[in-house]
C-alpha cells in the first residue's frame, strides 16, 4: 500500500510536468544529495502578539533550534539552510494571511504554523495552493483533517478528536457526572467542545449546558450565566486568554475552581494570577488537558539553546514539523515542495526507527527506508496528514502553583 499523502489534480500535474520549482517554492537540489542547488527555506507564522502571543516564544525558539541541528549535521542535501522569516498570526485573519503571503512572496518553501487552528484556517487556501508544505505544530480543529489542502498540511499536535476523551475522561476521574461546557464560537472551540460532549456523554454524563460566546464580546455574562444557573457539578471552558473573564464570573456565581476545566487554550503557567494578581491560590484544584511531552532531555538541550525561554508549549512538536520537513526533502533528493511532499508520510512511517535528523539522513543515504520518531511522540502521520498517535499532559494549579500532574497516551499501538 502507499504511504504517500494524495496530491491534488493541480499539484500532481505541476509536479509532474514541471519537477522544478513549485509557486512560491525553491528548486531542486544538486544531484545524490551533493548540494549546490537552492537552499531549504523554512518561514513560520506564529503569535507574536494577540491572545495567544505566549505561545509565540517556544515556538519560535524550537524552530530556530531545529535549523541548528539540522545545519549542524550538514544541512539538507549538503546546503547549509538559511535562516528563518518569520510573520506575526497576531489573532487576526487578515494579519495573518497577509504575512503568509508576504513568506510567499519570499520563496519560501515551507511555513511552520499557524498556531492557531482559526489562523491556519485564514492562510491554508494561500500556502498550500501555491504548493508549499505547510506544518503546525499546535493545530486541533478536527475541520482540518479533512480540509481539501492539494496534500501540502501536515500537523505534529493531535486532533481534538483525540484530546476530547482525555479531557472527558479526566473530568469523570474527578468523579464529575453533571458537566456544563462554555466554548468560543469558531473551528478549535466548536471542534474541542463537541469532541468532549460526545466522549462525556458516551460515559454516562450528562451535559447541562452547552453555550458558544463571541469571543471577541467585551463580556460574557450571558454564558457564564446559562453555566451557573444549569447547576453542573463541572464546568470546561474551551477559551484561550478571553476566558480569563468567564473564570472570574464563574467564581462569582459560586462555581468553585475545582470544578473548572480547560485545554489548551489556557494552558499559560500564570492564567491563576492573571485570574487575580493577588491570590496565586484562586485557581487551586482547577485543571486542564494539553498536547504534551515528558521530554527533558530536549527540553535541557532547548533550555541550553535559549536560556531565557521560560515556557516550552508546543516546542517539541513545532522541532519535529521541521526535521520531518528537511528529512522529506533528503528523501526526494529536492528542495521543491511539488517533490518532497509525497515523502512527508512516508518518513514517519513503516520503515527503520530513528530519532534525529542525522541518523535518519544517514539511513537515506543508505538507501533505507525510514521511520522518523520524533520528540513529541512517533508521528506516524495518516493521509490527512494528522498523527495517530500523542501524548496529553494534565496540567492544574495546586497551592498556588502551575503543576504538570502526568502524561497520558492516546491513540498508537496498545
Amino acid at each position: 500500500m502507499p504511504k504517500t499523502k494524495a496530491l491534488g489534480f493541480t499539484a500532481a500535474v505541476a509536479a509532474l510536468a514541471l519537477g522544478l520549482t513549485a509557486c512560491g517554492g525553491g528548486g531542486e537540489s544538486g544531484e545524490g544529495g551533493e548540494g549546490g542547488g537552492d537552499a531549504l527555506q523554512f518561514g513560520y507564522i506564529f503569535p507574536e502578539s494577540g491572545d495567544l502571543s505566549f505561545l509565540g516564544p517556544p515556538q519560535i525558539t524550537a524552530a530556530e533550534y531545529a535549523i541548528q541541528e539540522i545545519n549542524d549535521a550538514g544541512g539538507v542535501l549538503g546546503t547549509q539552510l538559511p535562516e528563518l522569516v518569520g510573520g506575526d498570526e497576531a489573532g487576526d485573519a487578515a494579519q495573518a494571511n497577509e504575512a503568509a503571503n508576504r513568506l510567499l512572496d519570499q520563496g519560501v518553501d515551507a511555513i511552520l504554523g499557524a498556531a492557531a487552528s482559526g489562523m491556519t484556517m485564514a492562510i491554508i487556501d494561500s500556502v498550500t495552493g501555491a504548493e508549499v508544505v505547510q506544518c503546525s505544530g499546535s493545530n486541533t480543529s478536527p475541520a482540518l483533517s479533512t480540509y481539501e489542502d492539494g496534500g501540502y498540511y501536515f500537523r505534529t499536535a493531535p486532533s481534538d478528536l483525540m484530546q476530547g476523551p482525555v479531557l472527558a475522561e479526566t473530568i469523570l476521574a474527578d468523579g464529575h457526572q453533571s458537566v456544563a461546557i462554555a466554548y468560543r464560537a469558531d473551528d478549535y472551540g466548536e471542534g474541542l467542545a463537541n469532541s468532549v460532549a460526545e466522549a462525556l456523554e458516551a460515559s454516562g454524563a450528562e451535559i447541562t449546558a452547552k453555550e458558544s460566546y463571541d469571543p471577541n464580546a467585551t463580556n460574557f455574562d450571558a454564558a457564564v450565566n446559562a453555566i451557573a444557573d444549569s447547576k453542573p457539578d463541572a464546568v470546561v471552558l474551551v477559551s484561550f486568554e478571553e476566558g480569563v473573564q468567564a473564570i472570574s464570573g464563574l467564581l462569582e456565581a459560586g462555581i468553585k475552581a475545582d470544578q473548572m476545566y480547560s485545554a489548551d487554550g489556557m494552558n499559560s503557567t500564570t492564567l491563576n494570577t492573571s485570574v487575580d494578581e493577588g491570590d496565586p491560590s484562586v485557581l487551586d484544584g482547577f485543571k486542564g488537558t494539553a498536547p504534551g511531552v515528558n521530554a527533558p532531555e530536549f527540553d535541557q538541550a532547548l533550555a541550553e539553546f535559549a536560556p531565557d525561554l521560560e515556557d516550552y508549549q508546543y516546542a517539541a512538536q513545532v522541532y519535529d514539523c521541521a526535521i520531518t520537513i528537511a528529512l522529506a526533502a533528503e528523501a526526494a533528493g529536492s528542495t521543491a515542495p511539488s517533490d518532497f511532499v509525497s515523502e512527508m508520510i512516508d518518513v514517519t512511517r513503516d520503515g527503520e526507527k530513528c530519532t534525529s535528523f542525522a541518523e535518519c539522513r544517514d539511513l537515506l543515504s543508505e538507501g533505507a527506508d525510514i521511520d522518523f520518531d520524533g520528540v513529541s511522540g512517533p508521528l506516524d502521520f495518516d493521509e490527512n496528514g494528522d498523527v495517530t498517535a500523542a501524548s496529553f499532559m494534565i496540567y492544574g494549579f495546586e497551592d498556588g502553583e502551575y503543576t504538570v500532574f502526568e502524561y497520558v497516551q492516546s491513540g498508537g499501538e496498545e
